[in-house]
């Protein structure tokens, strides 16, 4: 019997490595493709289980997991950082580079 693919194998992985590049992305674009991603995977990882012998591609649905779980820890991270500096300098000062230079000092000067 010829093997086949495991169903989005390969967008598994994608999706994984789309979840570590758009980190930068202030963390949702990236947290979105890195759940997909881990979902897709669980699927493709529960397939696989049912018949081993049947389907082939089942590294590129482990890596995609692993990127994926790396991708979604990065962008909670980064998703926390905004929430942080917002809570410090405040939403208004985001669009105003000025307000945004005068907070920052005036908070690294409480600092010390």
């Amino acid at each position: 019997m010829e093997q086949q693919k495991l169903p989005n194998a390969t967008l598994i992985l994608v999706f994984g490595i789309i979840s570590i590049v758009t980190c930068c992305c202030y963390g949702i674009i990236g947290l979105i493709f890195g759940i997909i991603g881990l979902v897709l995977a669980n699927k493709a990882t529960n397939i696989y289980a049912l018949d081993p012998a049947l389907y082939e591609g089942y590294n590129n649905v482990k890596l995609g997991k692993t990127l994926s779980i790396i991708g979604i820890v990065l962008n909670i991270l980064v998703v926390i950082f905004f929430i942080w500096i917002i809570s410090i300098i405040g939403w208004d000062s985001m669009q105003n580079e000025e307000l945004m230079r005068e907070r920052l000092e005036d908070y690294l000067q409480n600092m010390e």
